[in-house]
């Protein structure tokens, strides 16, 4: 019934983001955490990423801060750290590497009572969680739980936003993203070609998994929707451009945003009716997982309308996984209480 004990492995910017989002309230409490990197360049970057200055020192091999004590620890792979040893209830896998069911359970094996990936599976798992929209799904059983992805999260709320008031025959979207860490900064040979081209220099293409995944969190959509990726060269703030053919007719430009500030005020922390005009470097740090851009919505002389929303994933995703614990936790202790 106490504090949520949580171990993360992959230190990068999730991982540093969901670190210092912890340190805002005493509901979680980070126990362990888990990198390849020297901890003297893990607590540099974690400093580098605050504003407000130290919080947090480094003694040893912990992470110090007034909300407890961290373990830092050397591992690359998952079952490599013993979860057990220091009671984790959640485990945050934010390397970016490890997406299957086969991989997350290695982590169970390991002690953790829960894992979650911060990104979408590679196959099927128990759970995958887009606060806004199915959070009233979770189980106590679920173990293995995907946030889904920024992307995701922004595609899937203004769906069900716009099925719900006007009824959707169809969408598609393109997502205007930043660039990834994975992406090179000259080209270099990978895997794919398109993913070889320097990400500081090129508009770069890219399959977007949201559309595998979106009838599973909201089955409504099943082959009513289709999209894809732009990595761009900026560093903070995507964009979500969307096209929806509605069943609905003589739908107004007004009637949209009003239906997406009714949405706004019933989820503030998740949906932003913005009226500025805006460009991607305002949403850094925000916490919307979609700021709704009022003066881009188009109607055309149809049924078809366009919708444009803003996201930052470092803050809005990292945000979304905090979230989701605590709404785990909530359950649990619902199950204790009775």
């Amino acid at each position: 019934m106490g504090k949520i004990k949580l171990g993360i492995m992959g230190f990068g910017e999730i991982g540093r983001n969901l670190y210092n989002m912890c340190l805002e309230d005493d509901k979680i409490e980070v126990v362990a955490i888990s990198d390849i990197g020297r901890p003297e360049i893990l607590h540099y970057l974690l400093n580098a990423l605050t504003p407000n200055g130290k919080q947090t020192q480094l003694e040893h091999n912990y992470l110090v801060s007034p909300n407890g004590k961290a373990r830092l620890l050397n591992a690359s792979l998952p079952g490599q750290v013993p979860w057990d040893a220091f009671d984790v209830d959640f485990v945050v896998d934010a390397t970016g590497k490890f997406s299957s069911r086969a991989e997350m359970e290695k982590h169970l094996q390991a002690g953790a009572k829960r894992v979650m990936i911060s990104f979408l599976p590679e196959d099927e798992i128990d759970r995958i969680v887009v606060m806004g929209v199915n959070e009233q799904t979770i189980n106590a059983n679920d173990k293995l739980i995907s946030p889904g992805s920024a992307t995701t999260n922004a595609t899937a709320i203004m769906l069900k936003l716009m099925d719900e008031n006007f009824g959707l025959e169809y969408a598609n979207f393109t997502a205007i993203h930043e660039y990834t860490a994975d992406q090179p900064l000259r080209d270099i040979a990978g895997s794919d070609f398109r993913r070889s081209r320097s990400a500081a220099e090129n508009i770069i293409p890219n399959i977007s998994p949201t559309v595998r995944w979106l009838p599973t969190i909201i089955p409504d959509m099943k082959g009513k929707v289709e999209g894809m990726a732009l990595n761009v060269p900026i560093s903070s703030g995507s964009l979500l451009d969307l096209n929806t053919f509605l069943r609905k007719k003589d739908i107004s430009v007004a009637d949209v945003d009003a239906a997406v500030m009714r949405a706004a005020a019933e989820k503030p922390g998740i949906i932003q009716f913005m009226e500025d005009p805006i460009v991607s470097s305002d949403v850094s740090g925000n916490r919307h997982s979609v700021v709704y851009d009022q003066q881009a919505t188009m109607k055309s002389k149809g049924q078809i309308v366009k919708t444009m929303s803003w996201y930052h994933k470092a803050s809005c995703f990292t945000q979304r996984i905090k979230d989701i614990m605590v709404a785990y936790d909530n359950l649990d202790k619902k199950g204790q209480v009775k």
